[in-house]
């Protein structure tokens, strides 16, 4: 209740950028991180969960998008996720898009984004996650994606760049081919760049001493015969599982006005308004796979019930980020005591 009815407020005063940067500075002050954790954090034996190999303490994880370069993985960890997502990770450092990039609906519960893989580069996210791992043993997976500059036929070389530089210091990888804020993108969930990109880096973790479970995180836009088509690429290529949804460039259903929402423009919709679709899509490639795919559900979980949905229809891991602005630090905790199988 303090979040909503003190902090919340005041966070949602400021620009949703700017919000973020204030709220993730302050969680790096160790008095700040020591409280969280003894307040958020909540551990039982019966949530621990293997999958792909992984052994996760519980099964909600912090989205990409939210740390991008892993500078708050022990911020993260003391809120109660039992892994992190960093990245979207591109070979060079780039700075995004222009701001303002990043809005709030409220009355949807949900955000507008157009950051653009704002990151620092992957060397610089390799040796943070490093440093992380002496204080913490948290699982972190590494989104990776292409610089935008790179054109799509050139694609496959900055997904390699990524792979490699991240290898030693991921638990797990995500594909991201499915984000809509970097131009042209999504061309590479078709078909022939998807085969490409997924069987030369499924190629290079085939050599490895110890292949890394690698996954493809896909768009809610996806007709139900391109998820089909994708399901069978990545089945072919012995991909581990699938991240869905990305977020989405459908405006249906929105509360926020027509208006508002054309003077805010382009950019990905997350958090209430995905629940529903990223559900649908998971229950789907649950049954279309045959367990083939391990999948992790993410897009509009904010309550327990969200999380429980989700679950239900397929998901093996779920995780969320929207729903961390609104619903407060106390997210994942109310989550995990929810599912918690002991009770």
């Amino acid at each position: 209740m303090i979040y909503k009815t003190f902090i919340k407020p005041l966070l949602f005063n400021l620009s949703a950028e700017n919000a973020h940067h204030f709220t993730t500075v302050m969680m790096r002050q160790a008095p700040v991180r020591w409280s969280l954790e003894k307040m958020c954090s909540y551990h039982h034996p019966s949530l621990e969960k293997e999958v792909m190999g992984l052994k996760f303490p519980n099964p909600v994880g912090l989205a990409a998008g939210f740390d991008k370069n892993g500078f708050y993985i022990r911020e993260m960890q003391a809120l109660g996720f039992g892994f992190v997502e960093i990245g979207t990770v591109t070979p060079l450092p780039q700075t995004g898009n222009e701001k303002p990039r990043l809005f709030r609906l409220p009355q949807d519960e949900a955000l507008i984004n157009r950051m653009g893989f704002n990151n620092c580069g992957v060397e610089v996210a390799a040796a943070r996650i490093m440093i992380a791992r002496k204080n913490s043993q948290i699982i972190i997976g590494g989104n990776i994606g292409k610089n935008k500059i790179t054109p799509n036929e050139k694609a496959v070389n900055d997904y390699i760049i990524g792979f490699e530089k991240l290898y030693d210091a991921v638990d797990y990888f995500v594909v991201n081919v499915s984000s809509p804020n970097t131009p042209n993108l999504r061309e590479l969930q078709e078909e022939k760049p998807l085969r490409e990109i997924l069987s030369e880096l499924q190629k290079r973790n085939f050599q490895k001493e110890k292949p890394k479970p690698l996954l493809l995180k896909i768009a809610p836009d996806l007709s139900f015969e391109q998820i089909d088509l994708i399901l069978q690429i990545c089945i072919d290529n012995k991909l581990d599982g699938i991240v869905a949804t990305n977020t989405t460039i459908s405006r249906e259903g929105l509360k926020t006005s027509t208006e508002k929402i054309n003077a805010i423009g382009a950019g990905g919709l997350s958090g209430k308004p995905l629940i529903n679709r990223s559900t649908e899509i998971i229950n789907y490639i649950k049954k279309k796979s045959n367990g083939q795919l391990a999948i992790i559900g993410v897009g509009g979980i904010h309550t327990p019930d969200d999380a429980t949905r989700m679950l239900d229809a397929g998901a093996d891991l779920i995780q969320l980020y929207t729903g961390l602005i609104y619903e407060g630090p106390f997210v994942v905790k109310n989550i995990l005591k929810e599912i918690n199988p002991a009770g």
